[in-house]
């Protein structure tokens, strides 16, 4: 069974890239997709998004 957790491919937190095993895809394609995302709703939403996830996700390898 998989899990949603940070990546230890990390660019800065390792969220897009946990959510892009998770999805196993890119995650290139997952952070191009959550800059596109921001963006186009002013940032905020996707920014408050972005640390809900930071501290709700485990890290890789807990």
């Amino acid at each position: 069974m998989k899990k949603l957790k940070r990546s230890n491919d990390a660019k800065i937190s390792g969220v897009c890239g946990g959510i892009a095993e998770y999805m196993n895809v890119d995650p290139t394609v997952v952070r191009l997709g959550t800059v596109a995302i921001a963006l186009f709703t002013a940032v905020i939403p996707v920014g408050l998004a972005y640390i809900v996830a930071l501290a709700v996700m485990p890290e890789d390898g807990v």
